[in-house]
């Protein structure tokens, strides 16, 4: 019968196997409107439902309350599992009882809140039943305190990772070991409690791969345990684990700790061909890669940087020269060994890590957009910084002084500038760096930093190289200015990212700052004391602007034929027939753009991307998505852009060059269709 309960449970739903209700931890909802309750389930004898990664069979509990009333928003968490082994199947999940604990917000907490929702789940013993139940339960407005059942929610709510209480467990290592059938994942954990009493490590990974039951080692007295949990590739997949993000879920009774991380080798694997010999075209490519970068539109506007340090010598100064380009130099190789640093730490705390990814902080942009409106200002000569007073002052000052501390800078923001770009081989060198460790990383890095350095490696090995230039004169305060309103142009599209991020207001407010700091840097009756001050002022109140008004937004904006990005869509499109195009772009990524410009929005390319048999996605990275990260790094790739083409004759999907033509988007697209 249609009816809604009130209190802190609901009426039980019998079936012939099992039970389900709704119980509450408080009575009323309280003056924040939150709640936590549990979707509660009781099991006969011998059978079992499923956790959130079933493993080789079965489906996952789900509660869907999209009928409720006052309802804003819901959060379902899941309870440490247990491994059940069938047949030589490996699943997870629960058997007697299990409380999914979930939290709602009401939309109003004074008023009350009305959940109706299915519950769906999967019943096995020998045999497999699925089952829909219909739960509903009344949450009167009021103030908070608990209910009857609330020891039943509190003890569930303990049991799910991250969210109960100290566990006291820790997982403090994985890694790859050996390889093919013989390939392994290594898992140490630790215990600050009495000792493990039957651990076991869950993994769940990409599509296409199995782990098996581990082989478990209790060390030091039962507080520490090594775990070997054989890992098997599906023929379907390429069978590369290496690189991509993987879950471990370390649990041990009624306790569970979980740990992301992205699968790496330790140790490059003994007997395996890769060697010094093997890793020398990747170098190459990395030297290639870095040495392009120059040439990449997103360089561009640090030309002025590169320009003003040359057009400064006289003539016949072969050591100014040579040291000048010395020292940019090893300002590049300086920022490249401080992002293969911070990416070798990022990877050894479980974080995923990619190219360019600072561009998604607000923080970052708005820097950025500080240093490079200060070289804007400079280039005009609003002011010039005649004796520095103060750390700050020495700081924005290095980069314009006349000595080898402005070289070694602009090398620095050359590189940090240059990022967003992905040129060609750029992203094969940083993909096979950041699937590997530590001292890979900092190789690949290393000759990247060479590469984008030859030019200036040139000059210093030939300085009258740098004498072609033309000669000092009138002509050089036109160039300043030019390329002051080049670096304006850079700000600008610094701040447009901005807007993708932080909304209307945040950025607006920002660009007024910004304009008023340079608006006080031009008042030369004022000291440069004043004005620094005044400017840092300024830094620091834009700074703060992103933690008051920053409004992000979830939405993409999309043209007519491109859909948001949905990987688990692309194998039904592709069995139906269907051409899926995936883009993966940014508004930092400057490449992207010029790929779009004079490939994508081509009339040639447009009028096949709105074909009936095709499906054009579009993943947008301009804000940090987990979901677009782990999709590039199960291609090993770290950066942007990245399209690739599936088809009925290319499922796997074929991966285009950085920077696509024409040509090669319709040869793939042909091949995907399975009629070559």
């Amino acid at each position: 019968m249609p009816f809604t309960a009130q209190g802190s449970s609901s009426p039980w739903i019998e079936e012939e196997f099992s039970r389900v209700r709704l119980v509450t931890g408080q009575e009323t909802l309280g003056d924040a409107g939150k709640m936590m309750l549990g979707l509660q389930f009781e099991l006969k004898e011998g059978w079992k439902t499923y956790w959130r990664s079933p493993g080789d069979a079965g489906f996952p509990v789900s509660l869907d309350l999209a009928g409720s009333e006052n309802l804003k928003s819901w959060q379902f968490y899941w309870p440490v599992p247990h491994r059940f082994t069938l047949f030589g199947l490996q699943t997870f999940g629960y058997s007697k009882e299990v409380v999914f604990p979930f939290e709602i917000q009401a939309n109003d907490p004074q008023q009350d809140v009305a959940l109706r929702g299915t519950a769906s789940y999967l019943l096995c013993k020998e045999i497999c039943i699925p089952f829909d139940a219909e739960v509903t339960i009344r949450l009167p407005a009021g103030e908070a305190f608990p209910s009857l059942e609330a020891g039943i929610v509190d003890g569930y709510v303990r049991q799910v990772p991250g969210l109960g209480a100290e566990t006291g467990l820790d997982i403090t290592d994985s890694f790859l070991d050996g390889e093919g059938e013989d390939l392994v994942l290594k898992v140490y954990s630790s215990t600050k409690e009495q000792g493990f009493q039957k651990p076991d490590v869950i993994v769940e990974g990409p599509p296409g791969f199995s782990f098996s039951a581990p082989e478990v080692v209790i060390l030091d007295d039962g507080s520490k345990a090594e775990f070997t949990i054989p890992v098997s590739t599906y023929k379907e997949t390429k069978g590369v684990l290496e690189g991509k993000q993987i879950t471990l879920s370390l649990v041990d009774g009624t306790k569970g700790v979980e740990f992301k991380t992205v699968s790496r080798y330790k140790d490059i694997p003994v007997g395996t061909s890769f060697g010094v010999l093997a890793f020398l075209p990747i170098l190459g490519l990395a030297l290639l890669g870095g040495f392009i970068l120059n040439l990449m539109p997103c360089v561009l506007p640090v030309l002025s940087l590169k320009l003003m340090s040359v057009i400064r010598h006289e003539d016949g100064d072969d050591q100014g020269v040579r040291r000048s380009f010395i020292a940019t130099s090893l300002g590049i190789l300086t920022s490249f060994w401080i992002l293969a640093a911070a990416a070798s730490l990022l990877k050894v705390a479980g974080f995923s890590v990619g190219w360019g990814i600072q561009f998604q902080q607000p923080l970052f942009l708005i820097a950025m957009s500080g240093i490079v409106s200060l070289f804007a200002a400079n280039l005009f000569g609003w002011f010039e910084f005649v004796a520095p007073g103060g750390m700050m002052n020495r700081a924005v000052s290095a980069s314009e002084k006349q000595g080898s501390g402005g070289d070694f800078l602009k090398g620095m923001f050359a590189t940090l500038l240059a990022t967003p770009c992905s040129a060609p081989f750029l992203g094969t060198a940083v993909g096979f760096a950041l699937a590997r460790g530590t001292w890979e990383i900092f190789a690949i890095f290393t000759f990247l930093g060479i590469g984008m350095s030859l030019p200036y490696l040139a000059v210093a090995a030939k300085p009258k190289l740098a004498m072609f230039l033309p000669k000092p004169g009138i002509w050089m305060i036109w160039l300043k200015s030019f390329l002051g309103l080049l670096l304006l142009g850079t700000v600008a599209w610094l701040l447009s990212v901005l807007f993708v991020q932080m909304g209307w207001l945040a950025t607006t407010l920002v660009a007024g700052l910004l304009a008023l700091g340079m608006a006080i840097l031009a008042i030369k009756s004022l000291t440069i004391g004043k004005r620094a001050l005044a400017v840092a002022f300024l830094a620091i109140l834009s700074l703060a602007v992103p933690y008051k008004f920053s409004v992000s937004s979830e939405n993409v904006s999309l043209s007519d034929y491109w859909i948001p990005f949905a990987q688990q869509q692309i194998a039904g499109e592709v069995g139906s027939g269907r051409i899926v195009f995936v883009d993966v772009t940014a508004d930092w990524c400057i490449t992207c753009q010029v790929n779009k410009k004079l490939v994508l929005e081509q009339d040639e390319i447009q009028s096949l991307l709105q074909q009936e048999n095709v499906v054009p996605m579009q993943a947008d990275w301009t804000l940090p998505s987990d979901t677009i990260t782990a999709y590039l790094e199960s291609y090993n790739r770290y950066g942007i852009p990245f399209n690739i083409i599936y088809g009925p004759g290319a499922p796997d999907g074929i991966v285009l060059s950085e920077l696509l033509t024409i040509d090669e988007v319709l040869s793939a697209f042909e091949q995907a269709s399975g009629k070559q």
